[in-house]
């Protein structure tokens, strides 16, 4: 399957929350996308149906195909500490994630494209892989070329939300990852506790 670049309404009415952000269309119908629409009577879910979901949920959110997600969820795994924290942490820590937070792009979609097109450094040197996994103290910044985007100046312009772990220089253009987050402060509603049950089968 490639990645997903059809309507995102559509996902966040699947999941039943705007998992992509606000989104007008999905207040409109905040119910299940199909031709019955809310009419269709829905059975109770099996437990493997909403392990299920919750993988699919996280994987939108991030923006992560199956194979990178299982190698991710892999590697979650072999660390220490609790596997489902650690597999939401290492999504996070991910450089497109990060640029999203940042508020150089509005959404994690925009983000993994900047940081393909090379408008994106990291400890000062070009880094155009998204999935890159940033470390404690890593500088993220937007290329000297690109700091005149206009996509990235409106987006630094509308973006208000502020998170412990990062830390912005609207002059300079750049931030830090400076900890990784915990569960806490992480926002997004993924029940991970149903992740790790699903691969554990």
């Amino acid at each position: 399957m490639a990645r997903y670049t059809g309507p995102k309404s559509k996902i966040a009415r699947k999941f039943g929350e705007a998992i992509f952000g606000d989104d007008k269309s999905f207040e409109k119908k905040n119910y299940p996308p199909g031709q019955h629409g809310n009419a269709r009577r829905r059975g109770k879910k099996s437990e493997y149906a909403v392990q299920l979901m919750e993988k699919q949920k996280a994987k939108y959110t991030y923006g992560i195909l199956e194979k990178q997600f299982r190698n991710t969820f892999a590697t979650a795994k072999k660390k220490e500490g609790v596997t489902g924290e650690v597999l939401l942490q290492l999504c996070e820590a991910r450089l497109d994630n990060v640029v999203f937070r940042m508020g150089i792009s509005p959404s994690r979609r925009g983000a993994r494209q900047l940081v393909s097109h090379r408008h994106i450094t990291v400890n000062g040197e070009l880094v155009n892989i998204p999935s890159y996994s940033l470390k404690p103290g890593d500088v993220v910044g937007v290329r000297e070329k690109s700091k005149s985007l206009q996509a990235i100046q409106d987006s630094l312009a509308a973006n208000s939300k502020v998170y412990e772990w990062i830390t912005w220089n609207s002059e300079k253009k750049e931030g830090a990852f400076v900890t990784v987050p915990e569960r806490l402060q992480i926002p997004e509603n993924i029940k991970e506790q149903l992740i790790v049950e699903l691969y554990s089968k």
